[in-house]
């Protein structure tokens, strides 16, 4: 994206960490080609995910690989600026958050009157807009590889169930981001090109 890897980007945003972990499957060997090329983090592993089965499969796939006390899960295809990134790891754990005008189309939080996530509905009908969407930003920690995910209904484990879980046992913040820019298809893809891409540096 504009030049470089979208996984640059997500990289190259992050406050100081001690490792990146990048769970892999498709385009897996280009993906290890460029870890071996950057220079943001030099402790790093890639880990694939043989089958692909949901978001929290892929989470869970990253135990025995993580070596602190909290991760910083991301996906991929969203970027989200530097300085969210940077508020999102000063709280225990939490999720990060951004405004949007069609809640039908995302996962969107509920707070509750202490500004803690209450719960996340997955694309919601009838509600007013704007609505704090889950953008894919989420700070844990470590004891989250303890949990056990059910099966969704559509037959993979979802990261959502991981921050229910939590959330129902602690303090789970939710960080409102300035910043956000999701590139999961084609159209977001070439809308990025030109986009304003300043905060995610």
């Amino acid at each position: 994206m504009q030049g470089r890897p979208i996984l640059d980007w997500i990289i190259a945003a992050l406050p100081p960490v001690d490792r990146v972990v990048v769970v892999v499957n498709y385009l897996a060997e280009q993906i290890g080609d460029y870890l071996r090329t950057q220079t943001h983090v030099k402790d790093y592993v890639t880990v694939r995910q043989a089958e692909a089965r949901g978001t929290g499969d892929a989470l869970m796939s990253c135990r025995g690989h993580v070596t602190g006390e909290r991760v910083m899960v991301l996906n991929g295809d969203d970027l989200i600026g530097r300085a969210d990134l940077a508020r999102l790891a000063a709280v225990p754990m939490g999720i990060l958050a951004r405004p949007v005008d069609d809640p039908a189309s995302f996962g969107i939080l509920f707070r509750r009157p202490d500004g803690t996530l209450e719960r996340i509905v997955e694309k919601p009908r009838g509600l007013s807009a704007p609505q704090l969407a889950n953008i894919g930003g989420y700070l844990f920690p470590r004891s989250v590889f303890d949990l056990t995910l059910p099966l969704s209904p559509r037959g993979e484990y979802e990261i959502t169930d991981a921050v229910g879980q939590l959330a129902d046992a602690g303090r789970f913040e939710v960080v409102e981001a300035d910043y956000w820019l999701p590139i999961g298809t084609v159209e977001a893809w070439r809308a990025a090109q030109t986009a304003d891409v300043g905060p995610a540096r």
